[in-house]
């Protein structure tokens, strides 16, 4: 449940509280106050967390402070709500001008007891979380507005005006808050019922499901200083001021991005949450027998860090080649590895965890595949996906999980996943990354070529020839369901996915999830209704 805190001249007590309160006492009042979840100094860096969801006030101005935690909590962009510090001026270039100009000590107790009636002219009612940090030798006011679960949110024009007011909803537009109107009204009310999945509730994940080594592990990292009261209080309350908790008060549960990140087996919960790694030294064609396959489980993190460790110590080495009358050698990675960090991070955060497929990542002679479902979502235009430059969305699947992801610097921030790949690559010397995907975004697959001086085959650190298996892998032919697709496509090039689903009685998505196992075979030519296959051998 909800704790809050009765503060005054008289009383200083914990209680538990739910629901909207309509009348305060003279000397009590009630507020949520609790330690931020990340660290105070990358909030005035702008470090880690986009700078349009951080915002700094010199000083307390009501009215101003409250349009910003409206449009936070409606979260427009779905980027995870934001962070407004009061007592914080900023300087020419966006960042705290520092020293920190603080707030009055003695002003602090009345403008938490304010922000009680403030709080209640918000529609339907909202709950900031708020924090008094020292900074400098000064107090600040830190407010964490994290996106709020029955948006639209609408407040009033004037908080400070007593009696009826008219109220407007806000947004984020940039570093600002502005009125909603038009279009962008339109959209804001049509998100009512968007909950992202890893924001939405799971009564199956217990409290017993969530690891205190990873959840200490990230609270360190982060510096977050509800790591000091992580073993003196009740794992129920720190994941409350963590805002992992959701529901009423007599049925409170966790939410599914609890498990994604602090839970060591998430497939208990997410079917086949797990990274599949495949090489095929030879490639799928010349030598499909010969392949070795390892399978990375755990929290998302752990996924993340446990596959591109195995993706350094198996596969990335770096060539030295001495040039013709030129004294220094050509230096290069057959990948660079900080292309790999953003492609892997990537594939984790955006994947579909209600879709019972594996993120899969399979190494051939000429580059690596990154296979995850489904693909990109309608808002990103067909070229931009085409083009391979940069894919932005307005809408994410799992906005929590990537704040973060972020928070453990293991991706940089909104929409710089692609041109962060394609820089790395091309500081490198390799091929541009490529981007594919069909007309129904029902997967996405991003190819990162190796280097052009690496020969032929797949070399592994590890060995100078071919893989050995590894204890969860076993050598194996195609299978029988991909065998059969080529047979019938041979047979009739112009069938449709939908088509072969049914000739076969599979679905939709193991077809295409054979296809794109079966592109160095058979390609398709041509719009998506009126194409034909086309096999590579006969061409």
């Amino acid at each position: 449940m909800h704790q809050g805190i009765f503060l005054g001249r008289k009383f200083n007590k914990r209680i538990a509280f739910d629901g909207r309160l309509d009348s305060i006492s003279a000397f009590i009042y009630i507020i949520y106050i609790m330690s931020m979840p990340v660290d105070i100094e990358t909030l005035l860096n702008k470090q880690k967390i986009e700078s349009e969801r951080i915002e700094f006030k010199k000083g307390w101005n009501p009215t101003s402070i409250y349009h910003s935690i409206c449009a936070f909590a409606n979260d427009f962009d779905n980027l995870g709500g934001g962070y407004i510090l009061v007592g914080v001026e900023q300087d020419e270039k966006g960042l705290a001008k520092r020293p920190i100009v603080g707030i009055e000590v003695e002003k602090i107790d009345g403008i938490l007891k304010d922000m009680v009636g403030f709080n209640n002219k918000i529609d339907p009612y909202y709950l900031p979380r708020t924090s008094v940090e020292s900074i400098d030798g000064k107090s600040v006011i830190a407010i964490w507005v994290p996106s709020g679960v029955n948006r639209p949110y609408a407040v009033s024009t004037d908080v400070t005006l007593k009696g009826k007011c008219d109220k407007a909803y806000y947004i984020r537009s940039g570093t600002s808050s502005i009125v909603a109107k038009g279009e962008s009204l339109d959209q804001l009310r049509d998100m009512a019922n968007r909950v992202p999945f890893d924001e939405r509730p799971n009564p199956n994940i217990t409290l017993a499901d969530i690891s205190m080594v990873l959840l200490r592990d990230y609270l360190a990292k982060v510096k977050s200083r509800l790591e000091q009261d992580l073993f003196t209080q009740p794992l129920e309350r720190t994941l409350e001021q963590m805002d992992l908790m959701t529901g009423p008060t007599e049925n409170r549960m966790l939410k599914n991005v609890a498990a994604m990140m602090f839970c060591e087996h998430p497939e208990k919960f997410f079917k086949y949450a797990q990274t599949d790694i495949v090489i095929f030294p030879e490639g799928r064609i010349n030598g499909p027998d010969n392949f070795s396959e390892t399978t990375i489980y755990g929290s998302v993190p752990q996924q993340v860090n446990g596959a591109l460790t195995y993706l350094k110590n198996t596969l990335i080495r770096e060539y030295v080649i001495k040039q013709k009358d030129v004294p220094e050698s050509l230096r290069f990675f057959n990948y660079p590895i900080r292309a790999l960090e953003e492609a892997v991070v990537n594939a984790l955060y955006h994947r579909d965890y209600q879709q019972y497929e594996p993120v899969e990542i399979s190494i051939e002679p000429e580059g690596i595949h990154i296979l995850n479902f489904p693909g990109p979502n309608s808002t990103i235009p067909k070229d931009a996906i085409t083009a391979g430059d940069r894919l932005i969305s307005r809408r994410y699947r799992n906005r929590r999980l990537g704040d973060f992801l972020k928070e453990l610097e293991l991706t940089e921030g909104r929409s710089t996943g692609i041109p962060t790949i394609q820089r790395e690559l091309k500081k490198n010397g390799s091929p541009r990354a490529i981007i594919e995907t069909n007309d129904e975004r029902d997967y996405i697959n991003l190819f990162i070529p190796v280097h052009e001086g690496c020969g032929d085959t797949v070399v592994l650190n590890m060995s100078e020839s071919s893989p050995k298996s590894s204890p969860k892998s076993s050598p194996k032919k195609r299978s029988k369901t991909s065998l059969e697709i080529e047979k019938i496509l041979r047979k009739n090039p112009e069938l449709t996915t939908e088509q072969i689903a049914r000739l076969l009685g599979i679905t939709k998505r193991a077809v295409l999830k054979n296809l794109a196992n079966m592109k160095n075979i058979v390609v398709h030519q041509g719009p998506s209704n009126g194409g034909f296959w086309e096999f590579l051998d006969e061409r």
